[in-house]
């Protein structure tokens, strides 16, 4: 490792760095019909498959009814009113979608007494040997180039060492519309060249980034899959140990009808209160969860859009995505593509694995609450959109129920505060509307508004058993695993994180639920979110943004608690979980996006891998440090200015190298020259362009030759 580090110094660029992409090695990649099945190779039947299947889906319809069967004992004391029948479908709806969660932890606690894995993949094995070309990809979009090339890094030295590097090439692929960071990017991929000294890694950005992510990879595919018989695809927060890679992508090779394997990422790197609850969760809790998924779907798995690795035929025949009719949100691109992707892929005969029991697959977390639901409104439309995809021909009944469980995932929440007004409401008529004992019509008895106060003290009891187990399951098993548990700090640290965590995370749940409802609301009324990078590291949000954007949640809060209270004491203590976590939104945003130094200095919430960090963690944090220490932000034309090889590769990447293309009357090109070349002064050619006009400009070789002149004229000055 050393060795590699010690090349070349951080920094240096060589005049000389070879060429910046590969030969084109176009692969067919056809768009989707959803109307219309494709012939496909179907896979073999297991009967054990069906067997656990009929378990978790199965024994969450028995759950349900029993639940459902006692939920009615509890409300039709006295006949059941319309307000009780709603509260009475509501929560079955919603006790079906806990019982579907719970009956798939009972799966992942059998997967994992039983050592349940596929495709032979032994973690303990030697490393397999490898003869196919793997691509890896790294997608990017106004991402911090320093955290990029570092995780890229580490990821290819850790690669190097398992011998098998010849065999894979490194792209990364372009979206960022940000001219500073782009002009970063570049500056970032020649130095990592000249660290690594390797040419087998190169770069592409897109003028314009057509469809997103999906747009991104499907570009890759028609220019340069024909070259890779595999295509590993990461985000800008992946970081690959190189025995991952290479088992996953051995186990595809030894496996020609699989298309796709999903490996499960660990959320590493938290650093605000909030993030290292993610991690901690995920690290206590997800591999249960993923272990159930991957006991039942067998070969029906799902994609999760990063951290996986794909055949590239497969996708290309496969994947191909359409444009869904009407307008946005719900028309237009797909934008989580990656559940359609693998369904599709389903759908031509592939299979789909997840192997949730190799470990080297890393990811990052949002650092704050706020941060959260930014990401959430964007993945609501995304999943919201399924709707549409739900009724496309051929495809398997479990990609449909993947599908499903996207959209539920954010239809639950306005459904979860549906209930909790109906019930308010029923309360509020039993206590303040009169009964109507004689109503119309013939009566033998009289109605009497009721319900059963201890059968429902049981319900709840029973509804927060099945909703907590998986968290019990998941810490016992913890304690059965020695080195797990030692990771962790030991028993009683691990269980006071479990209590914390489930502390916070039950006072989170109810801002969420009003934020995830509102993102439904405001997306079924046609409303697009857009897309916004994502922030990483630091949580910290100002405090009149906070107020600002959770201020619907306090109100909510104040409102739900003086009802409550005003129908009985009782019921405001029975409530309070939920006006507390709302109430106090703002402060426990603000909290939990700043550091916790005391839970740091006991322990609390830290995973196996802080307490041990793997080697490719270890070498991304320190090359992250180093990149950010040595690579200041920039402005982009003063940094191509100052540096006439960087102005060489900028310009000798540019797509017909800089100069517009017959056809092309894109405003921002046409509006940034016209700019550019009236402009006395750098300072005033800046200060005219917008962000999309910057990039524009930086990308016609005529506006960034007027630009460059411009900075040398100040360079004069000086």
């Amino acid at each position: 490792m050393d060795a590699v580090t010690d090349r070349v110094p951080l920094g240096s660029i060589p005049a000389d760095c070879g060429p910046f992409l590969p030969p084109t090695a176009p692969l067919a990649m056809p768009v989707q019909s959803l109307g219309a099945a494709p012939a496909a190779a179907k896979l073999g039947f297991s009967p054990r498959l069906l067997l656990r299947r009929l378990f978790v889906i199965g024994g969450a319809a028995a759950l349900t009814a029993v639940a459902a069967c006692e939920m009615y004992a509890v409300l039709e004391v006295g006949g059941l009113t319309a307000l009780e029948g709603l509260v009475l479908g509501l929560f079955v709806l919603l006790f079906a979608w806990i019982g579907f969660s719970f009956t798939n932890a009972v799966g992942g606690v059998a997967a994992m007494i039983g050592r349940s894995r596929s495709l032979g993949i032994d973690p303990t094995a030697p490393l397999p040997p490898l003869a196919m070309r793997v691509a890896l990809l790294m997608p990017t979009y106004n991402e911090s180039p320093a955290r990029i090339f570092a995780n890229l890094q580490a990821t290819w030295e850790s690669l190097q060492d398992t011998g098998a590097i010849d065999r894979f090439d490194v792209f990364i692929l372009s979206d960022t519309t940000d001219a500073d960071i782009w002009v970063a990017e570049e500056a970032a991929f020649l130095d990592l060249r000249a660290r690594i000294g390797s040419d087998r890694i190169f770069y592409r950005r897109r003028p314009r980034n057509i469809d997103r992510k999906a747009g991104n990879i499907a570009d890759w595919v028609t220019s340069f899959g024909g070259g890779y018989e595999a295509m590993l695809v990461l985000d800008a927060d992946s970081l690959m140990t190189g025995s991952c890679i290479l088992r996953i992508a051995a186990a595809m090779e030894s496996h020609p009808r699989v298309g796709l394997i999903q490996t499960l990422p660990v959320i590493v790197g938290g650093q605000s209160l909030f993030a290292r609850l993610q991690q901690f969760a995920g690290r206590m809790y997800g591999p249960l969860i993923a272990q159930g998924l991957a006991w039942w779907h067998g070969p029906d798995s799902n994609y999760w859009g990063h951290n996986a690795i794909i055949r590239t035929r497969a996708f290309a025949e496969c994947a191909g995505l359409p444009h869904l009719p009407g307008p946005k949100p719900f028309g237009g691109h797909i934008l989580s593509h990656d559940f359609v992707e693998a369904a599709l892929i389903r759908r031509g005969g592939w299979a789909v694995h997840m192997v949730p029991w190799l470990e080297g697959s890393y990811e990052e977390a949002p650092p704050s609450l706020a941060d959260l639901a930014v990401r959430d409104r964007r993945w609501c439309q995304g999943n919201l959109q399924h709707a549409a995809v739900l009724p496309s021909r051929g495809l398997h009944p479990i990609s449909r129920l993947h599908l499903l469980t996207g959209i539920g995932s954010y239809i639950t929440a306005p459904l979860w505060l549906l209930m909790l007004v109906a019930g308010l409401l029923t309360a509020l008529q039993a206590r303040f509307v009169p009964p109507d004992y004689f109503p119309q019509g013939f009566a033998l008895f009289p109605t009497w508004p009721s319900q059963d106060p201890v059968r429902a003290a049981w319900v709840f009891i029973g509804t927060m058993a099945v909703l907590l187990l998986p968290k019990l399951f998941a810490y016992v098993l913890v304690l059965g695993d020695r080195n797990a548990r030692r990771g962790f700090g030991g028993g009683i640290v691990a269980l006071v994180g479990v209590l914390t965590e489930t502390l916070i995370a039950g006072l989170a749940a109810p801002v969420m639920m009003i934020a995830q409802s509102g993102a439904v609301v405001t997306i079924l009324a046609g409303r697009d979110g857009g897309w916004t990078p994502q922030r990483r590291g630091d949580g910290s949000v100002p405090l009149g943004q906070t107020f600002r954007r959770f201020l619907p949640q306090t109100l909510f809060g104040i409102m739900l608690g003086a009802a409550a209270f005003a129908i009985s004491l009782p019921l405001f203590f029975w409530m309070s979980p939920v006006i507390l976590g709302l109430v106090l939104a703002v402060p426990l945003v603000q909290g939990t996006s700043r550091r916790s130094r005391l839970l740091l200095r006991l322990g609390v919430l830290s995973i196996p891998e802080e307490r041990a960090p793997p080697p490719v963690l270890q070498r991304a944090q320190q090359l992250q440090r180093e990149l950010e220490a040595r690579n200041e932000e920039q402005e982009a034309v003063v940094r191509l200015a100052a540096s006439p090889t960087l102005r060489h590769v900028h310009y000798a990447m540019l797509p017909n190298g800089g100069e517009r293309a017959a056809g092309d009357y894109h405003p921002d090109r046409l509006v940034a020259r016209a700019k550019v070349t009236d402009a006395a002064s750098l300072p005033a050619a800046l200060g005219s362009l917008t962000a999309r006009e910057k990039a524009a400009a930086l990308g016609d070789g005529d506006a960034l030759a007027r630009l460059i002149e411009l900075a040398a004229a100040v360079e004069q000055t000086r």
